[in-house]
């Protein structure tokens, strides 16, 4: 069994606490190694680092920083399978998706380093004679990045890239659930000549490491990828040194399908949208509404589709899905389908824990007759889980699908560009997919409203979240 190390001041090294944390296998059950159960002495330790390296990081040129970005991509592709097989193993994901995740990473990186002659300030007009106004954009210092466990190696990336390149350091933490890709990837870097301490990765409790990561004073940003309540959390932790977040949290994306969409492209997106990585993706497609005058058509097409979904092995190139992410997701999924079904939905097929000699799988599942203020339609389900409803015309549905606590993502079906336009400027969303699966590009904004989040990543603006502004007046 593999042992990791924390990744503190460009070294690999023991934690202070000497404990650790077992990472299980969630299609075998068996425990695969063991990481670091950080302390407050680890969070510490990776703070002042970061701190004491970050002034002569931002003093390099933003080409010099790109170099790394650039160097760690190059890593990444030289180790691509074997990242890609540890990554399948430590979360139950199918290895094309996991092949996947890890060759997205490296473009990332690359993408990044691409915007170092590339981000600006700006000069503004002065209401002064012989004045003027400069705008520059600088790094905001030290940043604590937290992860999730259902794309650790590509969030990763998502909040690593961005800081490094703008010149900030960061501490990241990765989920205890899914640690061991990004300490592969920290045993990579600690081969690269990078200044010491602008990049640490230590793993812990969030209770007790993660606290104290967020509450210092040496922490300038809080980036998290997470649920809602662990958001509620780090506002609450960070609310003393008034400290930054930006947060991509919950989802429950509506899949709008109109009377005039291609049913059989909207039975696949919302299919794809659905059963990726088990369901556990926070932008999937949490909920379907389709016109009832092509509901029936539709839900034929639909639950044949379901019933078709192969899941098992994720190294089976033929597994759509694997094993949920542990037994306690499994659980949560099904009292909602439980709890669902008490409450007068049907279930059209799936509905319960699959009959499996290992794993935490859940059955494809289709659920009709649910009321839009039920838990199924309003609470994220974040399993391979989806209720379907019908609804008469434009502005219902439209109503429909922005009564949601939720913001992040949408589609809709249709071959009416009028409708397309029309549901893009009324949808209260941070992205909206048109007859398309839900799955963003690294060079947008995924960025949710309402408690979605605060903020967002990729592209120019992700970039953004990085920096903030000075304003010089200069009169001569």
């Amino acid at each position: 069994m593999k042992t990791y190390q924390q990744f503190i001041n460009g070294k690999l090294v023991d934690s202070h606490s000497k404990e650790w944390i077992e990472v299980e296998n969630p299609f075998t059950g068996e425990i695969i190694a063991l990481v670091p159960k950080g302390d407050d002495n680890d969070a510490n330790a990776a703070l002042e680092a970061a701190s004491k390296s970050q002034t002569a990081w931002a003093a390099c040129t933003p080409s010099e920083r790109a170099g790394y970005l650039r160097q760690m991509a190059v890593l990444i592709r030289s180790n691509r399978k074997e990242l890609a097989r540890i990554l399948a193993q430590e979360q139950a994901k199918i290895i094309g998706l996991a092949q996947v995740e890890i060759d997205f990473t490296a473009d990332y990186f690359e993408y990044y380093a691409g915007w170092a002659r590339i981000y600006e300030g700006e000069i503004i007009n002065s209401d002064r004679v012989n004045e003027n106004m400069l705008l520059f954009r600088k790094p905001i210092g030290v940043v604590v990045g937290i992860c999730p466990w259902n794309f650790p190696f590509f969030v990763m990336a998502r909040k690593v890239a961005p800081a490094l390149l703008t010149g900030c350091s960061i501490v990241l933490k990765p989920s205890s659930n899914t640690p061991v890709t990004t300490f592969e990837f920290a045993k990579l870097v600690a081969s690269l000549d990078l200044p010491k301490g602008v990049l640490n990765f230590v793993s812990g409790s969030g209770k007790t490491l993660g606290n104290t990561l967020v509450r210092s004073k040496l922490t300038d940003m809080v980036t998290l990828t997470g649920s809602v309540e662990a958001g509620q959390e780090i506002i609450t932790a960070s609310a003393e040194n008034i400290t930054k977040v930006s947060l991509e949290l919950g989802g429950k994306a509506p899949a709008i399908v109109f009377a005039d969409a291609d049913i059989d492209l909207a039975v696949k997106g919302v299919l794809d949208s659905r059963v990726i990585f088990s369901g556990q993706v926070c932008n999937c497609a949490e909920r379907a509404y389709v016109h009832k005058s092509i509901f029936d058509k539709f839900i034929d097409k639909f639950v044949k589709a379901m019933q078709d979904v192969k899941y098992g092995d994720p190294f089976d190139p033929a597994t759509v899905y694997s094993s949920q992410i542990d037994k306690a997701q499994q659980n949560k999924i099904d009292e909602m389908v439980v709890r669902a079904k008490s409450a007068g939905a049907q279930v059209l097929t799936g509905g319960r824990k699959a009959d499996t000699k290992t794993g935490y799988f859940y059955e494809p599942t289709v659920i009709a007759g649910a009321r839009q203020d039920s838990e199924i339609v309003q609470k994220e389900v974040f399993g391979p889980v989806i209720p379907v409803l019908p609804f008469s015309d434009y502005d219902e549905v439209i109503a429909l699908a922005n009564d949601c606590e939720y913001g992040l993502t949408s589609s809709v079906f249709t071959t009416n560009i009028n409708t397309v336009m029309r549901s893009i400027k009324d949808l209260k969303f941070g992205e909206t997919y048109v007859n398309r699966e839900h799955f963003e590009g690294m060079q947008g904004f995924h960025a949710g409203w309402r408690k979605s989040g605060i903020g967002g990543a990729d592209g120019k603006h992700g970039l953004m979240e990085y920096l903030q502004t000075q304003v010089a007046y200069i009169q001569f």
